[in-house]
């Protein structure tokens, strides 16, 4: 006994496995020095015998090793002795398949991909976490790898179509990226026919010599029935869209009025005449916000829905919401983080009622420069549920018909329903009556101190270097079956950005609130470009007479320095988008190292706790700090970073296919029609061409671009004829026609008409030549609920 405690005292993790475990293990820690110290494999008896695991203790260090080896630290070899991973040069990932049928192996250490071969496909799927071993390079001069263990299997059930050959019935996946079909046995196919779209559960995995085998547990119904491709989307993508039954009893339990106990510890803001600005269509209303002018600048109120006095820390409401992660945002469907009694109701900022918030009440200088700032709980009392549009009009014309009380007020004029909104606008408001007006004219000039402030905010932003890339906005009007009738521009009006700029400055207040009183937080970074980006960056600009300053660690004010110098180049459009793609996409993590392209110090998400779980913890956490507490969550900071960032991601993807699937739908009514275009994308197999005016994307492949052996050259961003010479680049403006459009696959062909004679190019020194310039949008994702919230 003596010999086993003073070998237990020497594990380096004892006190954590203490205050975790009423009976401690030897932690994982040490159970792989032990075994390294061994200098060779061990059967489960030598381990046992080791650490001295008495008789009582078997069944949970089993679990332990069992844990250890799914997690990719321990494995057993052919003799079922137990290995060290890191002994045994293999490599733990996640597979990534193709829809060729190879795939790859991404490491979970970060180290360059590794590539698997159709036949090492088949006993995985997409997804799969797995061991590999490098078992040689191949051809391009990629590291080839060999799975040997299957670690986690990622797909218990599938989306797909049924099928049936020689009266074999099987389920093609949705996702591409699963290219083995699905065997259906007899009987399991749950009444569904040939051609529906199914959710299947696998009941045998692939293995080296047989497919999977599942069954049929839900048919969604036929490919093109309307609202389909959003019933795809959610079980693709793995979307929670249903909430438990503990979640919604628990929303229907809370109130639906402020009651006399939430009033405990606030602060009584009802007298000021806070608004709320968003799309026409927004239903959930996180922010509020108020402005003033004060001695040296500017008193700037802005108030967010108090999420965290409802949802508490591990109550069914906030364990749906972490695995939500956020709302998800589709055409004409929304997929809330929480109930609509919270999300539309209770938590939401409604006018002419009671609301709880958090609010950061800010002085902002002359210059626009952040001052003094605190955070505290509050009830407010929303004056106005204003539109961009309601407000780009009063601020535009003061003396108009909108900013009047008693003027006559035309429904065009106020846009209850904007006029290119077509039956995409259900829920446009109504008009404003006399009451409403008065409250407008009552709050115009608090309307007019919010856009002085923005100006100042502004030219703050300028100062900083903050980067400004110019997009377009698109949103799709639909018809009244649920398909596009067309695809128009958003354009972003000063009440837009004056909303835009307020968050900010709230985000920021709370990320240096928090990193001041050294609470941990999830930061919302963004990192520069990596050094192997940067050199192609360089490279290219050379070729325009361009230079990116800021020698080898450039800043955001470095881009924008350079955006400003080529603004108005007839390339602008392809300079720019090199640029972006330059740069690294922004995460939530615990470790702070700035925002790059808002060119902060600290960042973090504070102002959408409705539809974004990052924010609600930011707000437990402000809290916390304000009790002189700490606020501890349910899981490690950075498996919420981690977790946040993905379902981010995995929001985007959703969308991006339901967006791809509703224009290959609106692009068979133009089979056959020409169309001009810019060149949005170069690849191996061809370009991508984006139209104009209709903002959809579609292929012309390589083999399209004429009589020629075409070179791929990715820092040039180019397909170059070896023969003719001919070069296709990244903004060059084509003509195409329409030649084909695959539901299935969701993708759309061109084939060149004619290639439109390129704008003659600034000179390397720099001055434009003479020609007319036509600008070109880049096609960009529609914002959430019409919100345009920076991040």
């Amino acid at each position: 006994m003596k010999k086993k405690n003073n070998l237990r005292l020497q594990d380096p993790h004892l006190e954590r496995e203490r205050e975790q475990y009423e009976h401690p293990l030897p932690s994982r820690e040490f159970i792989l020095q032990i075994l390294a110290g061994q200098g060779a494999p061990a059967s489960d008896e030598e381990l046992l015998h080791l650490l001295h695991i008495e008789a009582h203790e078997e069944d949970l260090f089993e679990r332990r090793l069992r844990a250890m080896e799914r997690d990719g630290q321990l494995m057993r070899n052919r003799k079922h002795d137990i290995c060290v991973v890191e002994k045994l040069d293999l490599v733990k990932g996640k597979v990534q398949g193709h829809p060729d049928g190879y795939g790859f192996l991404i490491p979970e250490d970060g180290s360059p991909d590794m590539f698997l071969s159709e036949k090492e496909m088949r006993q995985v799927l997409h997804g799969d976490v797995v061991m590999v071993r490098q078992s040689g390079v191949d051809r391009r001069g990629r590291a080839e790898a060999k799975i040997v263990e299957v670690l986690e299997r990622a797909n218990n059930r599938v989306v797909g179509r049924l099928f049936e050959e020689h009266g074999i019935q099987y389920v093609v996946a949705e996702n591409r990226r699963i290219t083995q079909d699905i065997l259906v046995p007899a009987g399991q196919a749950g009444g569904a026919k040939t051609g529906q779209v199914v959710v299947l559960e696998i009941l045998k995995h692939p293995d080296k010599h047989a497919q999977p085998i599942g069954r049929i547990v839900e048919v969604l119904g036929n490919y093109a029935d309307p609202g389909m491709e959003i019933e795809i989307a959610l079980r693709k993508h793995d979307l929670p869209h249903e909430f438990p039954k503990d979640a919604e009893k628990q929303a229907k339990a809370i109130s639906p009025v402020v009651s006399a106990k939430d009033w405990a510890g606030r602060e009584d803001i009802r007298n000021l005449p806070l608004v709320t600005i968003d799309g026409e269509t927004a239903r959930d209303f996180d922010d509020a916000v108020y402005c003033t002018p004060e001695k040296g600048g500017y008193r700037l109120v802005v108030a967010i829905a108090d999420v965290s006095h409802y949802v508490q820390t591990g109550d069914a409401l906030d364990r749906e919401a972490i695995l939500r992660g956020n709302s998800v945002y589709f055409p004409r469907r929304v997929i809330p983080m929480l109930p609509e009694e919270l999300s539309n109701g209770l938590c939401s900022l409604n006018p002419q009622v009671d609301r709880l918030c958090m609010v950061c009440d800010m002085h902002v200088s002359s210059s626009g420069d952040i001052g003094k700032y605190r955070f505290y709980p509050s009830v407010m009392h929303s004056r106005a549920r204003l539109t961009y549009t309601q407000v780009a009009a009063m601020l535009a014309e003061p003396d108009g018909k909108l900013a009047k009380k008693n003027a006559a007020t035309s429904r065009d004029t106020l846009l209850a329903k904007p006029a290119d909104c077509g039956s995409g606008c259900e829920e446009a408001i109504p008009a404003p009556d006399a009451s409403q007006r008065r409250v407008m004219a009552s709050i115009l000039p608090h309307l007019q101190h919010l856009h002085d402030l923005y100006r100042k905010l502004l030219k703050a932003r300028e100062k900083r270097g903050a980067i400004d890339f110019e997009t377009v906005e698109t949103q799709m009007i639909f018809t009244d079956q649920g398909k596009i009738e067309r695809i128009v521009p958003v354009v972003r009006n000063d009440a837009h950005k004056l909303i835009e700029e307020c968050m900010l400055a709230a985000n920021v207040c709370a990320a240096g609130f928090l990193q001041e009183h050294q609470h941990t937080v999830l930061y919302r970074i963004h990192q520069g470009p990596t050094p192997e980006k940067l050199e192609a960056l360089r490279e290219f600009m050379k070729e325009f007479g361009l230079q990116l300053t800021g020698e080898d660690d450039p800043q955001a004010a470095d881009y924008s320095k350079l955006l400003k110098r080529i603004k108005g180049r007839p390339d602008a459009g392809l300079l720019q988008t090199v640029m972006l793609r330059s740069l690294k996409q922004a995460k939530y993590e615990p470790e702070n190292v700035g925002h790059f392209g808002l060119g902060y110090d600290a960042y973090t998400h504070f102002t959408s706790p409705i539809r974004r779980y990052p924010d609600l913890l930011v707000h437990r956490a402000i809290k916390a700090v304000l009790q002189g507490k700490k606020y501890k969550p349910t899981q490690k900071w950075t498996e919420l970073g981690t977790h946040c960032s993905m379902t981010e991601r995995r929001a985007d993807d959703a969308t991006r296919d339901v967006e791809a699937w509703l224009k290959c739908f609106y692009m068979r009514d133009h089979l056959g029609s020409v169309f001009t275009g810019t060149v949005s994308s170069v690849t191996n197999f061809g370009m991508f061409v984006s139209l104009d005016n209709l903002y959809v994307e579609g292929l012309v492949h390589i083999s399209e671009l004429g009589k020629d052996y075409y070179h791929f050259d990715a820092a040039k961003h180019q397909l170059l004829g070896e023969r003719t010479g001919q070069r296709y680049r990244l903004g060059d403006r084509v003509q195409v026609r329409v030649v084909k459009v695959d539901m299935e696959s969701t993708k759309i062909d061109f084939v060149l008409d004619e290639k439109i004679p390129p704008v003659p190019p600034f000179s390397k020194g720099g001055k434009r030549s003479e020609g007319k310039f036509e600008k070109e949008p880049k096609v960009a994702k529609k914002s959430a609920k019409g919100k345009k919230r920076h991040g």
